[in-house]
């Protein structure tokens, strides 16, 4: 056997997991050393222990945008976020890369696995959306690889919401993100009423606008100014929102309960921001990646099927010169013998055409003389049945009125016409005798 480079080793062992594991698993493990990268990233260990002895471990990744929505709804339901020491149930993809070795990447965790003591404060209403349904509705929607059309609910003198447009319009990238606002209060007693309203005016231009996401942000402050978004109103009316609906109210308290019914919710307007950006990133990256693997994957079928089409072409080369040899010979044999059958064929032919001319002129004398009899015959009766011969043997025709006689009704009186060869003779009736 031949050595490999370690490239190659690497490379047949990426494919082999690829065809022969499932695109995702769940699995049981302890979190360790989890740790979340300034980019957004989470890293972090699964590991399955007997006591205080490590059986098996994982390098395991939770990219950013993945991140986001796992941990909002891990932390809705349980009332906690993930931390080192948790257990948990959680769906990932095995990956191998030549460089980093083997991990997996977590695709999502199940909350009810782990799930926490809820939190005792806003308890009712949370208690409520949950028995009607309503706490993680809204999360149902999936959402689509970039978020480009979004709805912003927030005041327009907001400091938090010119950040957050000045960081989409001015991302480095060049991604564009179209967004309209719908402006309101967001403090005070009147702020649930102007967010409510604000989020009916969006539903109704829903069909035409195609949104794919609304944004609900603020810039942060105290305590009592965020009540508005702990009401139940408010929280029922984002959980049956027809589109996703993204919080980033900029507080860094446990999250309200419109957080918690929010499909993905962040703790500020840039947070919001660049979730929505990393998901352009993200989008882009793996494009990037199915283009090198389809490009790789596509040449190294182009070489299989190059060799393949060459010993086909040599193959069919070799038997074609043999078969067109045999056939050739084949060719000659059989139009020799053709001439030869033509050639007497043609004789055959030849006097029976000689014999056919004769017998067809001999038919074609007898039948001229028959009917040259027949049309002496006819001619013969047509002229016994002419008028004018019939008047030269001494008939006249007499008619009344245009009518021949022997058809009209004539009375004495009338007048009558009678025709000869040579005249035409008016009487008129004196008498008429019944026969």
């Amino acid at each position: 056997m031949s050595p490999l480079s370690i490239s190659q080793l690497t490379e047949q062992i990426r494919l082999t997991l690829e065809n022969e594991l499932e695109p995702v698993y769940w699995v049981v493990g302890e979190l360790a050393d989890f740790r979340q990268a300034p980019q957004g990233h989470v890293y972090f260990e699964l590991v399955e222990k007997q006591g205080n002895q490590v059986l098996a471990k994982i390098r395991s990744n939770l990219w950013q945008f993945t991140y986001r929505s796992v941990a909002a709804k891990f932390e809705s339901v349980t009332g906690t976020s993930l931390k080192n020491g948790m257990k948990v149930l959680a769906q990932v993809a095995v990956n191998y890369h030549p460089v980093y070795g083997l991990s997996i990447n977590v695709k999502d965790i199940d909350p009810s696995f782990s799930l926490g003591e809820r939190a005792r404060i806003r308890q009712e209403t949370i208690n409520r959306l949950t028995q009607e349904g309503l706490l993680r509705l809204n999360a149902r929607f999936e959402l689509p690889p970039v978020v480009q059309r979004i709805a912003i609910v927030s005041s327009a003198t907001a400091a938090g919401y010119g950040d957050f447009v000045n960081q989409l319009d001015q991302n480095r990238y060049g991604y564009r993100v179209d967004h309209r606002l719908f402006p309101s209060l967001m403090q005070g007693n009147e702020a649930v009423a102007s967010l409510l309203s604000a989020l009916e005016k969006i539903k109704a231009e829903q069909e035409v606008s195609r949104l794919d996401a609304v944004v609900i942000i603020r810039g942060g402050g105290a305590q009592l100014d965020l009540d508005c978004f702990d009401d139940y109103r408010l929280a029922a009316a984002i959980a049956d929102f027809p589109v996703p609906i993204f919080t980033g109210i900029g507080h860094e308290r446990d999250e309200t309960i419109a957080d918690l019914v929010a499909h993905t919710r962040l703790k500020t307007p840039t947070a919001v921001a660049e979730f929505l950006l990393s998901g352009f990133r993200e989008f882009e990256e793996n494009l990037g990646m199915v283009l090198q693997r389809l490009d790789r994957s596509t040449r190294q079928q182009l070489r299989e099927e190059e060799n393949r089409i060459h010993q086909f072409a040599l193959r069919a080369k070799a038997l074609a010169n043999n078969r067109v040899s045999l056939e050739g010979e084949s060719i000659r044999n059989r139009m020799s013998r053709i001439e030869s059958a033509a050639k007497g064929l043609l004789k055959i032919q030849s006097l029976n055409l000689a014999s056919v001319e004769k017998g067809i002129k001999s038919s074609s004398a007898s039948f001229l003389h028959k009917q040259q009899e027949r049309l002496e015959n006819r001619e013969a009766l047509l002229r016994q049945l002419d008028p004018e011969s019939i008047l030269r043997r001494g008939y006249t025709r007499t008619e009344l009125g245009g009518i021949p006689v022997h058809l009209a009704k004539p009375a004495s009186g009338d007048e009558l016409l009678t025709i000869t060869p040579d005249s035409r003779i008016k009487s008129t009736i004196i008498q008429i005798d019944k026969k």
